[in-house]
């Protein structure tokens, strides 16, 4: 699934990239590498977000929240975020940093189970349905 993005957005993920926090890079070195052939983005551009991983087979975007997002208008602002994305067909899974950090290799197993499901679904759900069956021909020959 292609996510529009503005220029700002595409300018702040690019800085993002560079500045990739502990948990962004243990995620990152974990899920470039996985088994299931999935594809992740890291600080992908997406409407006016950047989003910190994303899968575009299962339109999945992988958060990992610093302690900051429990504070002030965060929670409202990181809602507000996720209803988009969900309107955009996009599922988001959050993790605290701290679990990311003490945690990698069951948060990344989650997460590609999420992917790979998702995937699946979403393939399913975009291929045309099968043929009706022909209607016999008509009494006569129809012709």
């Amino acid at each position: 699934m292609r996510l529009g993005s503005r220029e700002d957005s595409r300018r702040n993920a690019k800085h993002l990239r560079d500045e990739m926090t502990p948990p962004e890079i243990a995620l990152w070195l974990a899920l470039r590498k996985n088994d299931a052939g999935l594809r992740f983005r890291k600080q992908h551009p997406a409407g006016p977000y950047v989003l910190d991983f994303y899968c575009a087979p299962a339109a999945l975007a992988i958060e990992a929240d610093g302690e900051a997002h429990a504070r002030g208008d965060r929670p409202e602002r990181d809602a507000t975020r996720d209803a988009w994305l969900k309107a955009q067909g996009v599922r988001v899974l959050r993790y605290a940093a701290t679990e990311v950090l003490n945690h990698t290799d069951g948060v990344v197993r989650q997460i590609l189970a999420v992917a790979i499901d998702r995937r699946v679904k979403l393939q399913a759900a975009r291929r045309p349905p099968p043929p009706s069956p022909s209607a016999p021909p008509p009494p006569g020959g129809g012709g």
